[in-house]
């Protein structure tokens, strides 16, 4: 193993070029497919921001909702009916809907206007992205939360004491969060009354249900139990709404084909530019193959070598595209985009740059194959 390694090295080194050719071909390759996976990961993340945000084993929606971002008003009155189910333990009510933010400067902006119960604020925010400010701050007169991402669209401050208006009533920033992003708009979160408030929305109407079971519980019963049960309503698993809601929106958008296409073109270019640099490399280095086969290097050996020299182009390729995502990753997070690369998405990238380097081998092993030893004795 030692010796194919040390022998394949040489044959990287001899030709320095064409080497260096495969490696840039790998590491836009890899580039390339790094940054369509860890941008559509963030991009499906803002999808289900609504639903991943939330710590509750059950959601309860309209009935005929299958995106968290499309929701619909149900009757308060569900919440009590669904308290009295034998294994629910909790029901919280939260107000999602949508409104115009006017900043001092003349700015505006749509946003999204999140409304639950204190002290709980089981819609959010994350106390963990908290960076001004504490949860309790939301009850303060007019006060709603907003990122600091987002600045640039809120008159250039989402900082906590900024005076702006939603639908021409009065607001005020008395949180600033870090990292939380929608996709349908900005998202603030406040109170259930003044969401309504902002909204217009009657006392009697809630845009959804959070629900925790009873230990012991098993929550697809109580799932199966509410749907059953219940009229006018749908109960979600939370994770089921967040893969519904994620399929809803890759369905009206096309950006699952575009980014899979995208990927695509990239594995494809890559394959054919190491592939066709490798045989060319081999053309290059026919005789020295030639000279390994008279003195009694078996095919099988000729395939490990330039196998070996393939590996190492996709070692060398990742690591340098590495070195390029974690730059485009900390370049994507100041402009509030954040990406975040994975133990599995780093795999997953890993296996694919070596696929593509080991099967654009093929041209150069399918050259060598042919190559008879005597044809390094003639003219």
């Amino acid at each position: 193993m030692k010796s194919s390694i040390k022998t394949a090295w040489k044959f990287i080194r001899f030709d320095k070029t064409k080497s260096i050719g495969v490696v840039v071909g790998i590491v836009i390759s890899t580039f390339l497919i790094g940054q369509q996976i860890g941008t559509f990961n963030f991009l499906t993340g803002l999808m289900s921001v609504l639903v991943k945000n939330i710590t509750a084993d059950i959601w309860v929606v309209d009935n005929k909702t299958t995106d968290a971002n499309q929701l619909s008003l149900i009757d308060i009155r569900k919440e009590k009916e669904i308290k009295s189910l034998a294994g629910v333990k909790e029901a919280f009510p939260i107000v999602v809907t949508n409104g115009k933010a006017k900043f001092p400067d003349g700015t505006s902006a749509v946003v999204n206007i999140i409304g639950s119960e204190f002290p709980y604020f089981k819609a959010g925010p994350d106390s963990t992205k908290i960076i001004q400010g504490k949860l309790p701050d939301l009850l303060q007169e007019a006060g709603v939360s907003a990122d600091y991402f987002d600045r640039s669209n809120f008159g250039g401050s989402s900082n906590v004491g900024t005076y702006f208006e939603i639908n021409g009533k009065r607001a005020v920033i008395t949180l600033q969060t870090k990292g939380i992003r929608g996709w349908g708009g900005y998202l603030m979160y406040t109170t259930i009354d003044r969401a309504r408030f902002y909204s217009g929305i009657s006392s009697t109407d809630i845009s959804a249900l959070m629900v925790n079971v009873k230990k012991g519980e098993d929550v697809d019963q109580i799932v199966d139990e509410i749907n059953r049960s219940i009229y006018g309503v749908r109960a979600w698993r939370t994770s089921s709404l967040s893969s519904s809601t994620i399929k809803s929106v890759l369905a009206s958008t096309g950006l699952g084909a575009s980014t899979g296409s995208l990927v695509g073109f990239a594995i494809i270019a890559g394959f054919f530019i190491i592939g066709l640099t490798m045989y060319s490399s081999a053309l290059d280095r026919i005789k020295d193959y030639g000279t390994l086969k008279a003195i009694g290097a078996t095919d099988s050996y000729i395939r490990k070598l330039i196998l070996t020299q393939a590996t190492l182009f996709a070692v060398v390729g990742f690591m340098v595209a590495l070195v390029f995502l974690l730059g485009f990753k900390n370049g994507m997070y100041q402009t509030g985009i954040v990406i975040d690369f994975s133990p599995i998405i780093l795999f997953s990238i890993l296996t694919i740059t070596f696929s593509i380097s080991l099967f654009g081998a093929v041209f150069a092993i399918r050259r060598i194959k042919n190559v008879e030893p005597a044809s390094v004795f003639r003219g």
